[in-house]
C-alpha cells in the first residue's frame, strides 16, 4: 500500500488543491461581492487576497520541505513555534472552523432547495433545520461504517463542481454588456469609499481560499517533493481565475443592486436572470452534488484534525480511539454534535450563510497566522537553511508578507468576529485543561495564562454583546 500511496502525481496533487478550494463559497460569490462593492473594489480585493494567500501557500510549501517531521497538520507549526496552548488554540480553531464550514454547506443546500420548495426558505426554517439534521446523522453513520473518501466519489464531485462553473462563465462572457459593467464600476450606488468596500469583502476571500494547503497536507505522498509547490501554485492560479470571473462577470449582465438582492446560491439566480429557469436548475444540481461531496471530505477532515490532535496529546486521549473500521469514532461524534448544535443556531440568524462563511474564515485566520509567524521565525533565525542559505532571504520576505496579510484580514473582519471567535475559544479551552490533567502536566505557563485571560474577557464581551443586541448574527 505504501508504494502506491507514495505516488501522487503533480496532477493528483493539483486536484487536491482544486477540490479543497472549490466548495460552497464560489457558488455564493456574485451576491456576496455585490453586497459589498463593484468591479473596481472586487479587483482590488482579489489582488490583496491573491497576493496574501499566494505568500501563505509559499510558506506552507517551504515548511513542508524544511520541517518534514512536523506532519500533524496545520497546528503542528503553532505548537513547535509558540508552545502547547497556542498549539491547542490553533488545532481547536482549525477544527471548529471546519465544523462551522460544514454548517454553511447545509445552509446552502437548503437555500438552494428553497428556490424550488419555499418551505426551506433561506436554509434556516424549522423544516430546513430538521432535514439538515437528518442529513448530518446519515453521513455520520455512513462514515462510521468505514466509508473513506473514495477516489470515485471525489472525481465525480470534481467534474460536477467545475462543469456548471465553466458553463456559467461561458454564457456570461457571451452576454457581456459594457454599459452595465461601467455603471457598476465604482459600486453602482453604494455608500462608502473604496477602502470600506474592499474591507467588506475580505473574509469572503479567505473562505474561498480555504483548502489552499491541500497539496502541502499530502506532501509526504508526492512522487517529487518539488511537485508540492508546483501543484499548489497551479491549483491556486486556476481556482483564482475561476473565482475572479464568477465574481466580476455578473456586473456586466445585471445591476449591482439586483445581484445584491438575490437569494443564495446567487450563481444560480444570476444564470436564471440571463437564460431562464433551466439556468437555476443546472447550477443548483451541480452545487448540491459538489457540496455533498465536499461535506463528506470535510467531515473526515474534522474528525481527522481532532483525532491527530489527540494522538499528539493536544486533545484528550478519548478522541484518539478508532472503531473496528479504523474510523476515529469519538472524534466524529464530537464533531457532528457541534455541527448539529450550530445548525440549530442558524434559526436565529438573519443571514445564516453569510454568518457561517465569515465565522469559518475568522476561525481559520488564527491557525494561518501561527503558520506564517512560524515561517517568519525559522527564516529569521536561519534554522534549517544550512544546505541552501541563499533561500533564506526570499523565505523571510514571503513569510513577512503572509504575517502582515493575516493580521490585516483579522482587522478587516472586524471586532464582531474576533469576539464571536473568543466565545468559541474560551469554553474550548476546557478540552485543553482536560488533556493537561490527563498527562499530569502544569496547565498554563505565565504567558499562556495571559492569553487565556484575554480569551475569557473577549468571550464575556461577546456574550454580553449578543445578549444586549449590540452584536447581531
Amino acid at each position: 500500500m505504501a508504494s502506491t500511496e507514495q505516488k501522487m502525481s503533480r496532477m493528483q496533487l493539483t486536484a487536491m488543491v482544486v477540490g479543497g478550494m472549490v466548495g460552497a463559497g464560489i457558488f455564493s460569490l456574485p451576491r456576496t461581492f455585490a453586497n459589498a462593492t463593484g468591479p473596481l473594489g472586487a479587483v482590488i480585493a482579489w489582488l490583496i487576497a491573491g497576493t496574501g494567500m499566494y505568500m501563505l501557500a509559499r510558506v506552507f510549501q517551504s515548511l513542508a520541505e524544511r520541517k518534514p517531521n512536523l506532519d500533524a497538520g496545520v497546528f503542528a507549526y503553532a505548537k513547535a513555534g509558540f508552545g502547547d496552548y497556542p498549539g491547542f488554540l490553533s488545532a481547536f480553531g482549525y477544527w471548529i472552523g471546519s465544523c462551522i464550514g460544514n454548517v454553511s454547506y447545509w445552509v446552502l443546500i437548503k437555500s438552494t432547495l428553497g428556490a424550488f420548495f419555499p418551505v426551506f426558505g433561506d436554509g434556516n426554517t424549522v423544516i430546513a433545520i430538521v432535514v439538515a439534521s437528518v442529513g448530518i446523522w446519515l453521513f455520520h453513520f455512513m462514515i462510521l461504517r468505514g466509508v473513506q473518501q473514495a477516489a470515485f466519489i471525489n472525481s465525480v464531485v470534481t467534474v460536477a463542481k467545475i462543469i456548471p462553473i465553466l458553463v456559467f462563465i461561458g454564457i456570461l462572457i457571451f452576454a457581456f454588456k459594457m454599459d452595465l459593467f461601467s455603471a457598476n464600476l465604482y459600486g453602482g450606488g453604494l455608500e462608502g469609499g473604496i477602502f470600506e468596500q474592499v474591507r467588506a469583502t475580505m473574509l469572503v476571500t479567505v473562505f474561498v481560499f480555504l483548502g489552499i494547503e491541500g497539496a502541502s497536507v499530502y506532501s509526504r505522498f508526492a512522487k517529487e517533493r518539488t511537485d508540492v509547490g508546483k501543484a499548489t501554485i497551479l491549483g491556486f492560479v486556476g481556482v483564482t481565475g475561476l473565482m475572479v470571473l464568477v465574481s466580476m462577470l455578473p456586473y456586466a449582465v445585471l445591476q449591482r443592486a439586483d445581484i445584491a438582492g438575490m437569494r443564495q446560491p446567487s450563481m444560480a439566480s444570476v444564470l436564471e436572470a440571463v437564460v431562464g429557469p433551466w439556468g437555476a436548475i443546472f447550477i443548483s444540481v451541480g452545487l448540491i452534488v459538489s457540496v455533498l461531496g465536499a461535506y463528506l471530505a470535510w467531515s473526515l477532515i474534522c474528525a481527522e484534525v481532532l483525532f491527530t490532535a489527540a494522538k499528539t496529546k493536544d486533545m484528550p486521549a478519548v478522541f484518539a480511539k478508532e472503531n473496528k473500521n479504523k474510523v476515529p469514532a469519538n472524534a466524529l461524534w464530537l464533531s457532528n454534535i457541534v455541527v448539529q448544535l450550530l445548525v440549530i443556531t442558524t434559526y436565529f440568524s438573519n443571514d445564516a450563510f453569510a454568518l457561517m462563511l465569515n465565522l469559518t474564515s475568522a476561525m481559520a485566520l488564527i491557525p494561518y497566522l501561527f503558520v506564517a509567524a512560524y515561517g517568519f521565525m525559522i527564516s529569521k533565525r536561519g534554522e534549517s537553511y544550512q544546505l541552501r542559505p541563499e533561500e533564506r532571504k526570499r523565505d523571510l520576505i514571503l513569510a513577512s508578507v503572509a504575517v502582515v496579510y493575516t493580521i490585516f484580514m483579522i482587522y478587516a473582519g472586524g471586532m464582531k468576529f474576533i469576539l464571536l471567535s473568543a466565545v468559541l475559544y474560551a469554553p474550548g479551552t476546557l478540552l485543553y485543561i482536560w488533556a493537561r490533567r490527563e498527562q499530569k502536566l502544569t496547565v498554563f505557563t505565565a504567558v499562556e495564562w495571559a492569553i487565556f485571560i484575554v480569551a475569557i474577557i473577549g468571550a464575556v464581551v461577546g456574550i454580553y454583546g449578543l445578549a444586549t443586541g449590540s452584536i447581531t448574527i
